[in-house]
């Protein structure tokens, strides 16, 4: 695709890299996506209309088209207006978040969690429960039904679409599960189609991994825009990020310019990895990248689920379960430090039910080993995620109209 020619299109760097504009009518679309790209991560303070020309490389007629048209259909609306330079005040553009929802459901081993955000990330309803994954596709299929109802509200904003994380593997493109470790009953079965047909919605499928990792690239996204409820200041917002572990002077952990590379590791009922490569969820051409859990780590170890001996999964699930936190958060740094000298990563994310049931354990423990190995002395950051996998798979249902899709 040319998006330079003849439009003065220098691109720019944004909150998941250099993207540009492009002047031709056909990809209207596309420069709309750029546009509330561009306003979803300036927050609630907004840009004016030569800002986003110059962000874009979009000329300022085609910037003026495209904000009318958003303003029409409720995507957007004036945030005031800039201080004067001398000349006449800028009007200010911002994102309307609650113009739209998305959903997004975290399908896991034993429970179910359903979000429904608005545009800025936020959550404004959730709804969970027991679930028992190994009943079957058509059980699991029926509660997303009945979760999705109760987070949905058939008279708020309309809803963009499903997001659904649940384990792998799974074909995130043709939107069908795989061999699910433990549950044969699920391979081939189509996820996604079912549910666009019960739920009358696109329906995105995805792992709970990469769900993880899409969180945690937005999390900084949801600071950028306060609670309704919030009274928060400045300095809290600087906190937030500080416990998020990344840069408390600026939204720089995916901004341009900022740390364009983590991977989430996810410990819950089972160990996986997510992928944030080069500004996206990196998938891998079978849609198989992630399966941190079953690298072997110790030849002729105790048995794992997956059929091999001494996986990442076995051994550190074997130390919770007989209580040894310390010693499981220390087999997690070891697998995480042979993903960071492969990857050489910016930032090592962690999440799941067994991280949030000891956080300093992990984040300390990993974080010595990786100390430890490290080959170079700027090595990754150590961090909790910051946000959930549901929220996660509802951020990827959002990704279209952002022109992540």
């Amino acid at each position: 695709m040319n998006r330079g020619s003849g439009s003065g299109n220098t691109g720019h760097r944004d909150v998941y890299g250099p993207r540009g504009g492009v002047n031709l009518p056909a990809l209207r679309g596309h420069n709309d996506a750029l546009v509330l790209e561009l306003l979803r991560a300036a927050g609630p303070a907004g840009l004016g209309r030569t800002e986003l020309a110059a962000r874009t490389g979009l000329t300022p007629q085609a910037v003026s088209k495209i904000t009318a048209r958003l303003g029409a259909d409720g995507l957007i609306a004036e945030a005031g207006r800039a201080a004067s330079t001398g000349g006449k005040p800028r009007t200010l553009l911002r994102l309307v978040p609650d113009a739209r929802h998305a959903v997004g459901v975290h399908l896991d081993r034993d429970e179910l969690l359903a979000v429904r955000v608005d545009l800025a990330g936020r959550v404004v309803a959730e709804s969970g429960g027991p679930l028992d994954f190994g009943a079957g596709p058509e059980a699991a299929v029926e509660a997303v039904v009945r979760a999705v109802a109760r987070v949905r509200d058939p008279s708020g904003p309309p809803l963009l679409g499903v997001g659904v994380a649940a384990p792998g593997p799974l074909d995130h493109r043709a939107g069908v599960m795989g061999r699910v470790t433990g549950f044969p009953s699920w391979k081939d079965f189509p996820l996604r189609g079912v549910l666009e047909g019960r739920l009358g919605l696109p329906v995105l499928l995805d792992k709970d991994t990469n769900a993880g990792a899409a969180a945690a690239a937005g999390a900084w996204l949801r600071a950028t825009w306060p609670d309704a409820d919030a009274d928060a200041d400045a300095d809290a917002d600087a906190d937030a990020f500080a416990v998020r572990g990344a840069d408390p002077e600026g939204a720089e952990v995916y901004a341009g310019g900022g740390a364009r590379t983590c991977v989430y590791l996810h410990i819950g009922t089972g160990i996986g990895a997510g992928l944030w490569l080069g500004g996206g969820v990196y998938r891998g051409a079978r849609s198989a990248a992630g399966e941190f859990g079953h690298q072997v780590l110790l030849l002729d170890g105790p048995r794992c689920r997956c059929g091999a001996r001494g996986c990442v999964e076995a051994l550190c699930l074997e130390a919770v379960a007989r209580g040894d936190v310390p010693e499981a958060a220390r087999i997690v740094g070891e697998a995480a430090a042979n993903l960071v000298a492969l990857l050489d990563v910016d930032r090592v994310l962690l999440g799941g039910r067994v991280v949030a049931a000891a956080p300093d354990v992990f984040v300390a423990g990993v974080g010595a080993v990786l100390a430890a190995r490290a080959l170079d002395p700027a090595r990754p950051v150590v961090a909790l995620a910051g946000a959930g996998v549901a929220e996660g798979a509802a951020e990827m249902a959002l990704t279209p109209l952002f022109g992540r899709g």
